[in-house]
Formats: structure tokens, C-alpha cells, sequence
């Protein structure tokens, strides 16, 4: 059972009989004291929100986050954003449906960025660094997850390969800084870039394409389990320095650049400042991407209102690919060509 239609083909005005993924369900109530449901469904190519006013109590145990659903309602306008005006939900046997239309995926081959990132990392000339990152992105079973793991919960890089693609990106751009600016510790600022956010690993959990906290990680986030997690592994190799460590912990708990955005210190090396810098504006641009994506023109226009960049975008959407059939769900034809092969 495939879909027809996706959620960034709907328009103003439009009746929707479709199927979508269950992305959260909420119950709240009216100022009469009503119980209705705000539910978010989704598809790879975006999400759409709306109320359902009548029966919300017993269909909010229809609409478990992950659960497919059959939705008929009308596309409304709400605030300068489309919503939807549910009329009627139906379950779906998840057996029924090709699961890889409702799975947000990187635009990007992620067995090719795989390839990339580890070809970069063994250009990295510190024997210790060089050790710890083949354990992260070679040997160990972390390397299996971090290639299919999302970046985020929302906002950047929030879909399957996303902590691949942001890493990967981050390194790339980190290489060009280490080169441009004199007296930049190459090996360290790679191995900072390539591991800041290994901590996602434990602090978000993807399943059914829905993305949620572990319990650790709201209780510690991904900056101090990061930390902890490269600390383990440099203590499984002998003689690994403790300075160099410091360093290299340093950079993953202060990337986030200000105390106020989670980070638990602030950055006070060189290494630390191009860092912090660099993710920022890898996240931002990320951001933008998505936005230009879901665009229908490539003439320039205003954005709705950006609550994470706190301001309005001029952008223009880019040119449309018809990538070949086999290619559409999970990859882009070509790539940016390599800076390490």
C-alpha cells in the first residue's frame, strides 16, 4: 500500500485521504474543560500538525508515536503555516505499507560518506587519535549505529544518516580551517569535529522513525556522555595521554559555545573556538537546506518567521532533481566531490 501524496505536495484548501506516520500525539483541553487531541503526523518529505476535536480520548490510543494511520481531513492555513483540519483517523497494518516513505533519509549515500569519513580520519597523523577514532568509526559496534543514526530530535541533520552527514560535514570544514589558520592542531581539531557528537548515540533513540530521549540522555545530554564515552575508549589504549584526552574532552563538552546553549564550559582553546564555530554554522546551514527544499520556487522569498535563527530568511527554493526510480528514497545522484580521496 503506497502513498500518492506527500506532505510537501499539500496545499491550502486541499482534502487529504492519505496515509502518514504518527509522529506525536498530545491530549489537552479546551477552556471548557473538552478533551481534544493535537496530533503531528509525518512522511520522509516533512510533517504536518492539527487538532482532533470529537472522540480525542479514545483515538489518542489510536495515535501511538510510530503507528501508521489512515487521516481524511482538509488543508487550512494557521498563522502563516499549513495545519490540518482532521476528520477522521483509521489504524494501519504497518505490513501493508513500504516503511521507507515515511522515513526522513539524508539526500546523501551514506555508504559514500562512510567511506569519506574514514578515509579522513586515517589522514590524521597523532598515533593515539588516529587509534581512537578507527575504534569509534571502524571497530567497534558504535560504527554500525552512528551510519543510520539522526543528528537530532528536530530543527538540524533530524533523519536517518543525519549524525553521519553532520559529522562528516563538520570534519571536511574543520579541514580547510586547520590548513587556512596557522598553528591549528589538525589531528585534534579533526578527531574533536568527527567525535562532538558521538554522545547522540546514547542520548537519542530512533524507533519506528520516530526520534525520542534515553533516559540518560535527558538527565546528562550528549555533551557529557560524549565526554565519557571517548574516556572510556582512550583508556583501552595504552599510554594514551592524559593532556591529549583533557584536550580532545574539552572540545566535545564546550562545542556548543555558550553555557546558556548546554555546553558545561566554554571554549578556551584554539581547537574549541574553530569547533564550536564550525558546528554552528554547519546546524544553521542544515536548517536552511530543509527550508529551501520544501520551497516550490527557485525565485527568491520570504520564510515564515524562523523561531531558531529568530529572524525571517529571503531564500530561493533549488532547481528540482528526478533522481532515477530506484535512487528517489534513499540517495541523491552524485556527491560533493571528495576533499580526501
Amino acid at each position: 500500500m503506497g502513498k500518492s501524496i506527500f506532505v510537501n505536495q499539500l496545499s491550502e484548501g486541499e482534502r487529504v485521504d492519505e496515509l502518514f506516520l504518527v509522529k506525536s500525539a498530545r491530549l489537552s483541553e479546551t477552556k471548557a474543560g473538552k478533551p481534544y487531541l493535537i496530533l503531528t503526523v509525518m512522511d520522509r518529505s516533512g510533517e504536518l500538525s492539527g487538532p482532533i476535536w470529537d472522540n480525542a480520548v479514545q483515538l489518542h490510543k489510536l495515535c501511538n508515536p510510530g503507528k501508521i494511520i489512515r487521516l481524511a481531513g482538509l488543508v487550512q492555513s494557521y498563522r502563516d503555516s499549513l495545519q490540518l483540519k482532521i476528520d477522521s483517523v483509521q489504524p494501519v497494518q504497518k505490513s501493508t505499507v513500504d516503511m521507507g516513505d515515511y522515513f526522513p533519509v539524508s539526500s546523501r549515500n551514506r555508504q559514500e560518506m562512510a567511506a569519506e569519513l574514514q578515509a579522513l580520519f586515517r589522514t590524521i597523523k597523532n598515533p593515539y587519535l588516529k587509534k581512537l577514532l578507527n575504534y569509534f568509526f571502524e571497530k567497534s559496534d558504535w560504527w554500525i549505529k552512528f551510519q543510520d543514526a539522526p543528528a537530532a530530535k528536530g530543527i538540524h541533520h533530524a533523519y536517518i544518516g543525519g549524525l553521519l552527514e553532520h559529522s562528516l560535514s563538520t570534519a571536511r570544514i574543520c579541514h580547510f580551517m586547520a590548513d587556512h589558520y596557522e598553528g591549528v592542531d589538525r589531528s585534534l581539531l579533526l578527531a574533536g569535529a568527527l567525535l562532538h557528537d558521538i554522545g547522540k548515540l546514547e542520548e537519542l533513540t530512533a524507533r519506528d522513525g520516530v526520534v525520542e530521549y534515553t533516559v540518560e540522555g535527558r538527565l546528562k545530554g550528549h555533551l557529557v556522555i560524549g565526554s565519557e564515552m571517548v574516556g572510556e575508549a582512550a583508556g583501552r589504549i595504552k599510554d594514551f595521554p592524559k593532556e591529549l584526552l583533557q584536550q580532545l574532552q574539552h572540545l566535545i563538552l564546550s562545542h556548543h559555545g555558550r553555557q546558556e546553549f548546554g555546553s558545561p564550559t566554554v571554549p578556551m582553546t584554539v581547537e574549541a573556538l574553530v569547533l564550536s564555530f564550525v558546528d554552528d554554522l554547519d546546524a544553521k546551514m542544515n536548517l536552511i537546506e530543509q527550508l529551501r527544499r520544501k520551497m516550490n520556487s527557485v525565485e527568491l522569498g520570504w520564510t515564515e518567521y524562523q523561531r531558531t535563527l529568530e529572524r525571517y530568511l529571503y531564500l530561493g527554493g533549488f532547481e528540482k532533481e528526478s533522481p532515477p526510480e530506484e535512487e528517489k528514497k534513499l540517495t541523491r545522484p552524485g556527491r560533493q566531490p571528495s576533499l580526501f580521496s
